[in-house]
């Protein structure tokens, strides 16, 4: 039995890559349990595995006292004496109590132990390989399904695909191969568990960098997406270089690389627009392929939200299919949108405001001075009126002297020699 035990530790270490010293400890812990359950003994039990003969042996630990209350903790300080002269009051004393037939238990116990320890080598192995692939692209065979849950074979595991996760344009029959994307792994008290979705977001980014070799090493950047499973997405993507054209390079030439992704999601459309930092222009892009006059802001309401204003031919496009598309662009540019038609805003061209602003202020100040002048006293009043009597009597006067008769003087008719 001692020969078979090393040579099962042995093997578990270089095959699992378990440690011995770690599935002694556990062995040993395992084995005082099994003591104390066969042998209804309640005393302090230490075990000691020999690794290198595979001998066990088991010992009861009492302390020694001055005087004994309980036999099977404690051992009084003349029989301890009597063992060695060295021991003192509170040191511990083992005495091997190994049972005859302990042989028996002990390799049922070991094997038990040993078999734990495989489970839980194997359980770690296979989380620690499939936890580096979090928001990763796997391939997978489908094996089965039922109410909650498709299965995926993933190679060493089998992950589960959830309702949410699964595709509403899709069919997933047993032996069908596809690709997943891994949203989370957990290690739970029933080995590994890996989760896969075929909808979230992570899942278009991933196949575009499998596509896109300049997605893959960063040239151009996909910034956000938005997308709704099955049906569409919107992609907002920049170039670090000037000299790549973001949204070209994506799309490929005739359309082949977008096209590829849009095969591997079973005809998800796909619409790829330029990022831009003008929120504006942003959002132009991302109600793409509608054409947009302007886009408004109100600052005072500071909420990112957007009045955009389209051709009304436009209207429809813009709004998209039960929304859809107006909903696409808010969440990839993060505004609230309203999309209003042209026929409903009233435009006022920016370089004619400051003019404009100008002219209504001036007509506002000569509308003050005039009320100004308008309000004036009852005394003010009453000079006013001896002043026009006094020019009437000035108008008269003048008159007369203009009816009277003139004689001409010496001045009028020089004398001539």
């Amino acid at each position: 039995m001692s020969k078979e035990m090393i040579q099962a530790l042995d093997a578990l270490e270089q095959e699992k890559g378990v440690k011995k010293e770690v599935v002694i400890e556990a062995l040993e812990a395992a084995l005082v349990s099994a003591y104390k359950r066969n042998y209804n003994q309640a005393q302090n039990v230490d075990v000691e595995f020999d690794p290198k003969q595979g001998d066990i042996h088991i010992y009861a630990v009492k302390e020694v006292t001055d005087e004994v209350f309980d036999s099977r903790l404690e051992v009084s300080l003349k029989e301890a004496l009597a063992i060695n002269k060295a021991y003192e009051i509170g040191d511990q004393i083992k005495f091997e109590v190994t049972p005859k037939d302990f042989g028996r238990i002990a390799a049922q116990t070991a094997k038990q132990v040993i078999m734990q320890r495989v489970r839980e080598a194997e359980r770690s192995i296979v989380y620690d390989e499939y936890s580096q692939y979090e928001d990763e692209i796997l391939q997978g065979v489908v094996e089965r399904r039922d109410n909650r849950f498709i299965y995926v074979n993933l190679g060493k595991i089998e992950a589960v695909l959830g309702r949410q996760d699964q595709m509403p344009n899709e069919k997933y029959e047993a032996h069908d191969r596809i690709k997943v994307y891994v949203t989370k792994v957990e290690n739970t008290s029933k080995g590994p568990q890996v989760f896969v979705s075929r909808t979230h977001p992570g899942l278009v980014k991933r196949l575009f960098e499998q596509e896109v070799p300049e997605i893959f090493d960063g040239t151009v950047e996909i910034v956000n997406i938005a997308r709704e499973a099955g049906d569409r997405t919107k992609i907002a993507v920049r170039s670090t270089n000037d000299a790549v054209d973001a949204v070209g390079t994506t799309v490929g030439p005739r359309g082949a690389r977008v096209q590829a992704v849009v095969n591997e999601l079973s005809g998800e459309n796909m619409d790829v627009v330029q990022w831009e930092e003008d929120p504006a222009d942003y959002i132009a892009n991302a109600l793409n392929p509608a054409q947009v006059i302007a886009v408004q802001f109100n600052d005072e309401a500071n909420d990112r939200s957007a009045t955009v204003i389209v051709p009304d031919y436009q209207l429809s496009l813009a709004i998209g299919k039960k929304g859809q598309n107006a909903r696409l662009a808010a969440k990839l540019t993060g505004y609230k949108i309203d999309i209003k038609p042209e026929s409903e805003v009233e435009f006022v061209d920016d370089d004619e405001l400051p003019e404009a602003e100008a002219e209504a202020a001036a007509e506002t100040n000569d509308n003050a001075d005039a009320a100004t002048d308008a309000e004036t006293t009852p005394d003010s009043d009453a000079a006013a009126a001896d002043d026009a009597d006094d020019a009437k009597t000035a108008s008269d006067a003048a008159d007369s002297a203009d009816q009277a008769p003139v004689t001409p003087s010496a001045t009028d008719h020089p004398a001539q020699a």
